[in-house]
């Protein structure tokens, strides 16, 4: 079982905690850079404030002296910057994932809640091994085998936290297209429809079907994801998945935008019970 705990999202809490305390003192990058005595430059710090690099300790002892930082706090943040050092339960198989992935499994693995929306394909935490498989092979032309059966085991690690622990909960709208496409062949879209039947009964998952009818919608662009911690501190990201690369959103604009997108989906989707019948009457008619 994965470590929950993740070093993207402490990288991310240090970053943001490193820019508050240099807003709070109203001080500019210069004026940082001054009074450090030149220990580093402007565009050190504005890379440790943007999450590309990860202060040393040595650095980050001279901005907490910069920013004032007393010892709780201060031993807060040394552990912080040292937990954002580690590497991420996927590190082994991460030149398996497309560039930008692990950002997102980084995330995925510390929140409480994810929520999203997919226009083509069944999420990859819900997906069978032999859909995964059937998934990969179409997407990723230059992949070999191996790397294909890394990127499998990749998913079978997240699935077995949505299943183990209930306290992450998943909530998925998927459109009615994805029921239809017959990825891997008859047997193997019949047996992820059942899969997605058996895990819609779990009390920490929730499926919904946006059917056809429900016609133009807010999400007719593409997929997303939106991710909730369990940390207050830790505001809510949005992933969009791109063929080569992931993209995380952190403005509270873009955020409120896909809120409010996945609010309208989930309104006008099918209930879960009602998704379930669809689900169950694409299986029979395979």
């Amino acid at each position: 079982m994965a470590d929950r705990s993740s070093p993207t999202v402490r990288a991310r809490r240090l970053r943001q905690q490193l820019r508050q305390l240099r807003d709070r003192h109203g001080l500019t990058l210069e004026q940082v850079v001054a009074r450090s005595g030149k220990a580093f430059n402007a565009s050190t710090v504005a890379r440790y404030e943007s999450g590309d690099r990860i202060p040393r300790p040595a650095d980050l002892r001279v901005l907490l002296d910069i920013y004032q930082v007393g010892d709780e706090q201060r031993e807060h943040l040394m552990t912080l910057a040292k937990d954002a050092r580690q590497r991420g339960w996927w590190w082994p198989m991460r030149m398996a994932l497309k560039s930008g992935f692990g950002v997102y499994l980084g995330l995925e693995s510390e929140a409480e809640a994810v929520r999203k929306y997919h226009s083509q394909l069944v999420p990859g935490l819900l997906q069978t091994e032999e859909y995964t498989r059937a998934v990969i092979r179409a997407i990723e032309l230059t992949l070999g085998e191996e790397q294909v059966d890394e990127r499998v085991r990749v998913r079978q690690v997240r699935q077995r936290r949505l299943v183990d622990e209930k306290r992450f909960h998943l909530w998925v709208v998927i459109d009615e297209a994805v029921l239809a496409r017959r990825v891997g062949g008859p047997e193997v879209m019949r047996e992820q429809l059942h899969q997605l039947l058996r895990l819609g009964r779990h009390s920490n998952i929730t499926i919904q079907v946006l059917p056809f009818t429900a016609g133009a919608h807010a999400s007719m662009e593409g997929d997303f994801s939106i991710m909730q911690f369990p940390d207050p501190d830790d505001a809510d990201v949005v992933y969009l998945e791109q063929a080569t690369s992931g993209l995380a959103l952190e403005d509270p604009d873009d955020v409120r935008r896909y809120t409010l997108m996945f609010g309208q989906l989930a309104g006008i989707a099918l209930s879960p019970e009602r998704s379930a019948e669809l689900i169950q009457a694409k299986a029979d008619e395979l």
